[in-house]
């Protein structure tokens, strides 16, 4: 599966914005660059890049900001960049929608691995199931990556759509934050608040009430479990 995409690269910064589009076209990408939000939006909706590298901190509208926007009408993966130290901004980011996150100072290469996972995710061919996912009112079609809730289509981002997935199709068992990062993230290592805010966020678009869940539902000591509806 080709992994290469057009790339928009959003940091005031043109040290780290060069630095990264090196080591993103090494890797096959076509890379844009913009150093403001309002420049990163209009660029947005005139190409439809096919993954967005986005600095929490820019002038003017900031990435969280522009990520909010962003969210309202596309859901082009987002891979943020953040400060260390910035837990709060990380966590506001992941809950607005960004598929991914890498720390300041960052490695290239793997913010670059980080990019070709998200894209790789996002383009994922499917594995043919003899049905749809299904739960009460909830149905989730993996062919087209669509879910619906009572006929309603889901807003689901790349990372939302593939943990929905995962725990729907493995209903009733229990699994840790270090597995789901594992098993739908890739990664053997990272923040595992990651998984907590996904969670969240699946758990405000499918539970009649998020907080008492009755779907998704926390395993105290252990991590999280799909009981579905009664």
């Amino acid at each position: 599966m080709d992994e290469t995409g057009r790339v928009l690269v959003v940091d005031d910064d043109r040290t780290v914005s060069d630095v990264v589009r090196r080591y993103l076209e090494r890797d096959g990408h076509q890379v844009s660059l913009a150093d403001n939000g309002e420049d990163a939006l209009r660029w947005i909706a005139e190409h439809e890049p096919d993954l967005v590298v986005l600095d929490l901190m820019l002038p003017g509208i900031d990435g969280l900001e522009v990520c909010r926007r962003l969210r309202e009408r596309s859901a082009v993966p987002v891979v943020m960049l953040t400060a260390l130290g910035e837990e709060e901004n990380r966590i506001a980011g992941l809950q607005l929608g960004a598929d991914d996150y890498v720390t300041k100072p960052f490695s290239p290469k793997e913010l670059a691995l980080r990019v070709n996972s998200v894209l790789r995710r996002s383009r994922a061919t499917p594995k043919p199931r003899a049905a749809d996912l299904v739960d009460g009112d909830l149905r989730l079609d993996a062919t087209a990556r669509k879910a619906t809730v009572d006929g309603t289509e889901l807003a689901l981002t790349t990372r939302e759509f593939d943990l929905l997935e995962f725990l729907l199709g493995h209903k009733g068992e229990a699994f840790t934050r270090e597995q789901l990062l594992d098993r739908v993230w890739g990664w053997n290592f990272g923040d595992q608040s990651t998984v907590t805010v996904h969670v969240r966020r699946l758990r405000e678009k499918i539970e009649t009430a998020p907080a008492k869940p009755t779907r998704i539902v926390t395993v105290w000591g252990v991590g999280y479990r799909y009981d579905g509806t009664a």
